[in-house]
């Protein structure tokens, strides 16, 4: 993991996915930079989706659980039920921080995550 120097963000990206790691609620301080944050391949971010054993960077022991954005349920990150962080695939930033009309209409039809 590299850290991203962005105000005052901890933030980290995976250096071999991509993959963003934010401290409890950076996500929300950075969702208006996310272009600049995400810069992942949303393709390969995708691939990784099927992965769901993934440990905490912060508390190191403790393992990720699988998450829905409830109000965009096409959107599926990881968060530590201890620190509550969040890991979100490489492009799945860029994708939570802007929600389209269409995707507000395609999320009524969006899979169970499972």
């Amino acid at each position: 993991m590299e850290t991203i120097d962005l105000l005052s963000s901890r933030s980290q990206r995976c250096t071999n996915c991509s993959g963003l790691w934010f401290l409890m609620g950076e996500e929300r301080l950075l969702k208006a930079q996310a272009e600049v944050v995400d810069t992942g391949d949303a393709a390969v971010g995708a691939q990784y989706n099927h992965v769901d054993r993934i440990k905490c960077p912060s508390c190191v022991d403790s393992q990720l659980v699988r998450m829905v954005d409830p109000q965009q349920p096409h959107i599926w990150f990881e968060s530590c039920s201890f620190c509550f962080g969040r890991f979100y695939d490489a492009g799945e930033f860029r994708d939570f921080a802007e929600r389209t009309l269409l995707e507000f209409f395609q999320d009524m039809d969006a899979p169970e995550r499972v």
